[in-house]
């Protein structure tokens, strides 16, 4: 597979290939259990994203033990046992270590036909740039930690899009005889855009006003919560961007690095509908362009 793909894949067989992926990251939430399924649909993602199906998952677990009890511990891997099982994956134990900080993550083994893998490297002008999922989880995460959400609902659109699967959204994508896709993590929107038009030769235009946002994200972004992942991402995408009128607090939403994201795919022209917003199109042009309009 190419370098930049979102997991390793062996083939095995003509017709079966294992994918191999691995995740894991200090907590984002205050819920031991949320942060458990959090994580759990973050390192399940990277399988979907290669057109994948998750079958066995091991946990990573970093740990104080003698400052954090092991029944918060617990509540983490109960909440990762419960996603994972969802996506009909089994939980084979896994490794732990004494760490100053808490970590938590899986090591997720997917499968797959070799002919049926998606690739970054097979987005085509013409194709449809669908994202499946709203963005904003870094900022928010950000706010969060901060003290500075007071709206439940707010958190609550948050964790609820983190905890859902890309399941479905793959599946759809197979369906519709997609080729090309990533999900869309710590790179932000723009830098996993970027990386799959670099490897495809191609282009892309942006529909800013298209692009699904979280509630709250734009307000915390204008009152400076920006992590300091989301400005780096803005740093390595800029020298690719043409965003014309639109001012840097929509570019550093577009380049929020998040947690757990959507898939973003490269539709086909003629397929039918998509799982989530059309939000751009791939061009002909320089490798890596992004227009936003």
């Amino acid at each position: 597979m190419e370098a930049a793909d979102d997991a390793a894949v062996y083939r095995l067989t003509p017709e079966l290939a294992v994918i191999q992926t691995v995740d894991f990251f200090t907590p984002i939430l205050d819920d031991p259990y949320d942060w458990g399924r959090v994580a759990a649909a973050n390192a399940l993602s990277d399988v979907y994203a290669m057109g994948g199906r998750p079958v066995l998952c091991l946990n990573l677990v970093g740990w104080p033990r003698g400052q954090l009890s092991l029944d918060i511990l617990a509540k983490v891997l109960a909440g990762a046992v419960s996603v994972a099982s969802s996506a009909g994956a089994v939980v084979a134990g896994g490794h732990s270590i004494d760490d100053r900080e808490p970590k938590f993550g899986m090591s997720v083994m997917g499968v797959a036909h070799p002919d049926h893998l998606f690739r970054i490297s097979a987005a085509r002008p013409d194709d449809r740039l669908v994202l499946t999922k709203p963005i904003g989880t870094g900022i928010l995460s950000s706010a969060l930690k901060a003290g500075r959400i007071d709206d439940p609902y707010i958190t609550e659109r948050m964790v609820e899009s983190m905890v859902c699967l890309n399941e479905s959204a793959a599946r759809a994508a197979h369906d519709a005889g997609c080729q090309a896709a990533t999900d869309v993590t710590g790179f932000g929107l723009l830098g996993h855009l970027r990386k799959m038009l670099e490897a495809s030769s191609c282009a892309a235009t942006l529909f800013v006003d298209r692009i699904p946002l979280l509630p709250g994200v734009r307000r915390f972004a204008e009152e400076g919560i920006v992590p300091g992942g989301t400005r780096r991402n803005v740093e390595w995408v800029e020298h690719s961007l043409h965003h014309g009128d639109f001012d840097d607090i929509t570019v550093a939403l577009l380049a929020d690095a998040q947690t757990s994201g959507g898939l973003l795919l490269c539709w086909p022209d003629k397929a039918g509908e998509a799982p989530g917003p059309v939000i751009g199109t791939v061009t002909e042009g320089p490798a890596g362009r992004i227009s936003l309009v």
